[in-house]
Order: structure tokens, then sequence, then C-alpha cells
């Protein structure tokens, strides 16, 4: 099982993720996990990437691809895994579809989780009052001004990767306001049919 996971912060692709990560044995794939793995393993792709991160740049699509493509090809990625967190453009996701056709490969299946954006900001706002309700920090993720910024980041760069994903047909959206159990049985009937 080879999947792609789409949708805005606040989704709940984490939580879905995980859900698929155990019920099928495939690993979920964060970008940022394997660039801090690469660079501790010292491989190739992984010493490129150290040198951009410490000259304090964002590493760039290819070397990020780089990354993906050797990941893939690990014992545990066998079976199949879950993309979360790219591709983050379309070109990001010409370059997965590349990489696949070269591995004699296929996604399964590309979810998106449709949210309403209002609804995630009340969500971080109401769990960020609640932190400081009981006396704790408030994450930095739970910040609205920046998550309003990481939205806008999302709607500019990310949601295209739907539409380049609807025209291939791979695209399956699922409600992602609905309670979590209903949304992962949606997932399921997405990945059956």
């Amino acid at each position: 099982m080879r999947l792609v996971f789409l949708g805005p912060p606040g989704a709940g692709k984490g939580t879905q993720s995980s859900r698929l990560q155990e019920k099928y044995k495939i690993p979920q794939l964060s970008t940022g996990d394997m660039l801090r793995a690469a660079v501790k393993a010292g491989t190739p792709i992984g010493l490129k990437a150290k040198a951009v991160m410490d000259a304090g740049e964002l590493v760039s699509d290819e070397i990020v691809v780089g990354i993906i493509a050797d990941r893939i090809d690990e014992p545990d990625a066998k079976a199949g895994f879950i993309l979360d967190g790219f591709p983050r453009t379309v070109k990001q996701a010409e370059a997965l579809a590349k990489i696949l056709h070269g591995k004699n490969m296929d996604l399964d299946a590309v979810i998106e989780l449709k949210v309403d954006d209002k609804a995630l900001l009340a969500r971080i706002e109401n769990r960020a009052q609640e932190s400081i309700t009981k006396g704790e920090a408030v994450r930095a993720d739970d910040n609205p001004e920046a998550f309003k910024k990481r939205l806008e980041s999302y709607h500019a760069q990310t949601a295209p990767v739907s539409a380049f994903y609807a025209a291939t047909g791979a695209l399956q959206a699922v409600d992602g306001m609905a309670p979590i159990d209903e949304v992962s049985a949606a997932i399921e009937r997405a990945l059956q049919g």
C-alpha cells in the first residue's frame, strides 16, 4: 500500500497516518524525519542536505526528492509507505511520479482530508485557550497567527497538488471534519474502492 496524505496543517493527517501505519504495517515517511536520518547516517544525499541546513537555507526539491527515493528503497518500505508532508508542490509530485515509475511502482491512493479553515482555526484557538487555562505552555504550532500563515502557505503551494492528483484519477477526498473514527472508516472505504 503506497499512499500520499494531503490536507492543511491540523487536518488530522498524522492521526490517520498512524492508524494506517499500524493496520498495514507500513512506515509513515515524514520528510523532516528522513532529512534528519539521512544527515545522521552520512549518506551522500544526507551530506548535501547537512551542508544546506548548516548554511541556514531551505533544502532544495532535488535533495528532498533524492532522500525520498533512497528511503522508499529501505526494507521496511517494500510493502508500502505513507507519505505525509510530501509532495508539497506540483513539481515534487511530478518528481515522485518519475521516481515511482523508475521503480515500477504506483501510488495506490492519494487521500485528501478536506477541512474548513475557520473550523481548523477555531480548534487551534480552543487548544491554545485550554493550555492557558491549565497553566500549561501553548504549543508553538497552536499559535493562531502562525497557524494562519501556515494555512496561507498551504493554499498557495500545496493545494494545487490536489488538482494534479485529481487529473491522474488517484485523488480520494475525505471529510476531515468528521469524528476521527468516521474519518478512518471513510479512508478505508476509499482504499477499498
